[in-house]
């Protein structure tokens, strides 16, 4: 990747350099998603060619953002993830996607979905108020891929749980559906009624699940735009 400078002495000109080449921050969400393969990041991002993907990990490597690491037998393969800089981008990598929810509108043809992108949603619009004291098993898929979330409401706010405890509702359903249930555009009786949605615990607490995001930045995305799938779009989605 060819290097460039701005020759300001300014941390935003610095991190610039730095991430404002192309593909860098999709590279960087994947990577907080978990350590990848090159072939993962291959995978899940089409459209970037394997040359480009090597000239920007290894530019990264070389500024201390991302760094190789071989995992033991059986797996015995070589994976890309964060190191500490890298992870202390978090925070603008959340607030940039609460910024981007704005002009997200409906997906597009063609566009592609990772289901376990749906976790930095989560993250980027769990509430920081007092929610309800509810437990979620979430289980967006796109295709065969799928992925298994969990969230919890409570006085301190939405946070997620990396635990296998009981849950007052588990939803299956596209990515999309599940979306537009964390911001209430879809009912849970409209939702429970789609093809390819399961739907599963108290109806009570279902209808406290919006309740635990705040998507109070995208004003403008739901003004102008719709993020209620249209039944046109779960064709073929089913697992």
């Amino acid at each position: 990747m060819d290097s460039f400078r701005y020759e300001q002495f300014c941390p935003l000109a610095r991190a610039t350099e730095i991430l404002g080449h192309r593909w860098v921050m999709l590279i960087l969400r994947e990577l907080f998603v978990g350590p990848q393969r090159f072939s993962d990041l291959r995978r899940r991002l089409p459209g970037l060619s394997s040359s480009m993907l090597t000239d920007r990990l290894a530019a990264l490597e070389g500024q201390g953002v991302v760094e190789r690491q071989v995992l033991p037998p059986p797996a015995a393969s070589t994976v890309y993830e964060l190191t500490p800089d890298g992870r202390a981008l978090e925070p603008a990598l959340l607030a940039l996607t609460r910024w981007g929810a704005r002009f997200l509108f409906t997906s597009q043809a063609g566009d592609h979905v990772e289901p376990d992108w749906l976790g930095l949603g989560l993250a980027a619009f769990s509430s920081s108020r007092p929610t309800p004291a509810r437990r979620f098993e979430l289980c967006p898929y796109e295709g065969d891929r799928r992925a298994l979330l969990r969230v919890a409401g409570g006085p301190d706010g939405t946070h997620s749980v990396d635990d296998d405890g009981p849950v007052d509702v588990r939803i299956e359903a596209p990515v999309l559906v599940v979306m537009a249930m964390m911001r209430g555009d879809l009912s849970p009786s409209d939702a429970s009624n789609l093809e390819g949605v399961t739907v599963e615990g108290e109806p009570e607490a279902l209808a406290e699940f919006p309740l635990l995001f705040d998507f109070s930045d995208a004003a403008h995305e739901a003004a102008s735009g719709d993020l209620r799938p249209q039944p046109s779009s779960l064709k073929g989605t089913s697992p």
